[in-house]
């Protein structure tokens, strides 16, 4: 089989005009970033706003091995199948962040016969939203530093900053950093460090903001540090959030791409789903949807990272109603969850992953058991995709069919679309329509009136099993003090490792009867939800010993070689 930048060069794209008019865009709505790629303008949404909704799909997954399970290959399949069946379809995903590009994950263009494309410009630089994220929010930074050398009017305690600066690379020598090094013209000497941009709460407004007005109140609310008395410092107070929207002006716009069956695609914004939301913009999904039949969108890692916070926090800032789940898994990760095999990225396959072997994956299927439970907890429909692989012998998918059906999936289809791109999905497109045709009762996991450790300790045992939560001293006293400011109504959003359902990435299958450990918590005011660190997670990622960054070169005829 040909590799995925192969595949991508055998097919050449429609002018992203011609397919934003049969989308039902008008020329004047677009903003062209040379002959493939778009942004739509915010105005579009005032002309389309009678419409009425089209069917919405979430793809969502086990929890992956680090190798992926085919989340966005099924969601990008999945839409140009629904496509081939006769329902107009839009696909929204996220941009990609550049320190998995050249680092442990590759890109995220799909993979195979499902990709958008130009997978080249996707992958890389884009439209320059991840920049302008990054931008903006270190323009906080700069603003708040300078404020601190100045004047320090606002008697900014220099312990209690939490503002930190971004960049767009996996860099752990960043992690922790002393800046002001140097003269006393040099700036406050003080610790702080770097997180990756895709975790920044710049980018979580992005996606969550309504309209360019909406994103200028949210980043105003950002609260950068505290006083000496204990008072939250925001963005409004250093005046810096109206610099900060002028430069994400731009960015706020969705882009529009297609994919290599020439599907619409809105790609906009890119929060990490361990770290932050892990979900596309909401006002991609509303152009989306009033211009298609069905959107499908994906969240990112598991159904208890991405999608527990697609429904808790997306859902209820956009008031969207889903109309059914699909959730990926694979026989090899299945496998993988009876902790017989390790997988590590960029090392071959243990040989006994890619042969039947009925007994681990009996032992494997109780993620995906767990996974399902966690998509009904919702009280919508699930899809289970088995994203196949010619290594899985018939016996081993009819078990996963079956123990699917059992506990409560309301269909479990095989798909194939990395190799025969929307051919390949044309079952699990059926299967989709059938199952969102339903009445379904959708309700969030909690209320907004529960307490903090309510909320946590909901989603701890109701979504990852655990037994109990254990907080930090650090995470009682901030508890306490958001219980005052009045920030305990807020939803929450664990950052936690992708690769278990605990906070334990060594745990595979379905732990049981563990402690998540509360190490911090942070208040996103202007993203609107409180944001935990559960056990040892990063917001700065490491590279590996061999990053992919290794392989991408340019040839001799100028063209990017190497992305995967």
């Amino acid at each position: 089989m040909l590799s995925d930048l192969e595949i991508t060069r055998n097919v050449t794209p429609k002018p992203i005009t011609e397919l934003a008019k049969k989308l039902g865009l008008r020329k004047k709505e677009l903003e062209l970033y040379g002959e493939y790629k778009a942004k739509v303008k915010l105005e579009t949404l005032n002309r389309l706003k009678d419409r009425k909704n089209g069917k919405y799909i979430l793809v969502t997954a086990i929890t992956p091995t680090p190798l992926g399970e085919g989340k966005t290959v099924t969601t990008i399949g999945l839409g140009m199948a629904l496509n081939r069946i006769g329902k107009k379809t839009t696909i929204c995903i996220r941009q990609p962040s550049l320190g998995p590009v050249f680092g442990i994950k590759g890109g995220a263009a799909g993979g195979g016969y499902s990709q958008v494309i130009p997978m080249e410009d996707f992958n890389l630089h884009f439209t320059g939203d991840i920049h302008a994220v990054g931008l903006a929010h270190n323009l906080a930074a700069a603003f708040l530093d300078n404020h601190i050398y100045k004047t320090n009017k606002l008697n900014i305690n220099l312990q209690r900053i939490f503002w930190r600066r971004v960049v767009d690379v996996s860099d752990r020598s960043l992690r922790n950093t002393e800046i002001g090094l140097g003269t006393k013209d040099d700036g406050i000497r003080r610790q702080s460090g770097f997180d990756i941009t895709v975790s920044s709460e710049v980018m979580a407004i992005l996606a969550l903001a309504e309209d360019l007005f909406d994103l200028r109140k949210r980043l105003g609310r950002i609260v950068l540090a505290e006083d000496l008395n204990g008072r939250p410092v925001i963005c409004e107070d250093i005046k810096v959030s109206g610099s900060m929207c002028a430069l994400l002006k731009d960015a706020i716009k969705p882009n529009l791409i297609q994919t290599l069956e020439h599907t619409p695609c809105f790609v906009h914004a890119g929060p990490f789903a361990n770290i932050a939301h892990g979900n596309s913009s909401i006002i991609a999904d509303k152009l989306a949807l009033k211009l298609s039949d069905f959107v499908v969108t994906e969240a990112g890692f598991g159904a208890d990272c991405g999608a527990e916070k697609f429904f808790d926090i997306k859902c209820r800032a956009s008031k969207f109603t889903p109309n059914c789940a699909v959730l990926v898994c694979s026989v090899r990760a299945l496998k993988m969850h009876s902790n017989r095999f390790k997988v590590i990225a960029g090392k071959p396959l243990d040989p006994s992953l890619l042969k039947e072997d009925l007994e681990s994956l009996e032992m494997g299927l109780c993620n995906l058991e767990k996974q399902i439970e966690n998509i009904l907890v919702f009280g919508i429909p699930c899809v289970v995709a088995i994203n196949r692989f010619d290594t899985d012998s018939e016996k081993e998918i009819d078990l996963v069919l079956k123990r699917a059906k059992d506990t409560g999936a309301d269909d479990c289809v095989v798909s194939t679309v990395f190799k025969d791109g929307s051919k390949g999905g044309i079952d699990l497109a059926k299967a989709v329509v059938r199952s969102a045709s339903k009445p379904n009762n959708f309700k969030f996991l909690y209320p907004l009136d529960f307490s903090i450790k309510e909320k946590i300790e909901t989603i701890a045992k109701m979504i990852y099993g655990a037994k109990s939560v254990e907080y930090s001293p650090i995470s009682e006293e901030k508890i306490n003090k958001y219980t005052e400011l009045g920030w305990d109504k807020l939803p929450v959003c664990m950052a936690k490792t992708h690769l278990s359902l605990s906070h334990d990435p060594n745990l595979k299958g379905r732990p049981k009867d563990f402690i998540l450990p509360i190490r911090d918590i942070h208040a996103s005011i202007g993203a609107g939800f409180l944001y935990l660190l559960c056990g040892q997670i990063q917001t700065m990622p490491g590279l590996p010993t061999h990053p992919l960054g290794e392989r991408i070169d340019i040839n001799e005829k100028g063209d990017i070689i190497g992305l995967s």
